[in-house]
């Protein structure tokens, strides 16, 4: 059984291209992921902060999962992803050296927590 909270803000996931700096906007709430690949630079982070002409999904929820989490400890990930898979609800996935993080559609988000209680874990609503 896993213990997960809710996040109370809504995300976005921006896309920016690779040789784009790091914008500050971008490191100003309290929760933000950043990924930069020779492709991209994605980063997660409230979508109260994204500027209007950036190229971003809103509307995502984040799940954190009680941590920390031993690197050795496997099917963290599988063990939340394959229900919610089964149930038709996308994800998007984070993870830091201590934990997990789901992210999904704020559409999604009633189902997710049914699914994920269903599957024998525990959902805190608030963060």
């Amino acid at each position: 059984m896993l213990t997960l909270s809710i996040l109370p803000e809504e995300f976005g996931i921006c896309r920016l291209e690779s040789s784009a700096g790091i914008p500050a906007w971008a490191t100003v709430g309290p929760f933000f992921s950043i990924t930069k690949t020779t492709e991209e630079l994605s980063i997660v982070c409230p979508s109260a902060l994204i500027p209007q002409g950036t190229t971003f999904e809103r509307e995502w929820r984040c799940l954190k999962v009680h941590g920390p989490l031993p690197f050795d400890q496997t099917g963290v990930l599988s063990s939340l992803a394959e229900p919610l898979a089964k149930a038709g609800v996308s994800i998007f996935a984070l993870s830091t050296y201590d934990t997990d993080y789901l992210l999904v559609k704020d559409d999604d988000l009633s189902r997710t927590i049914k699914v994920l209680l269903l599957a024998g874990n525990k959902v805190n609503e608030q963060g």
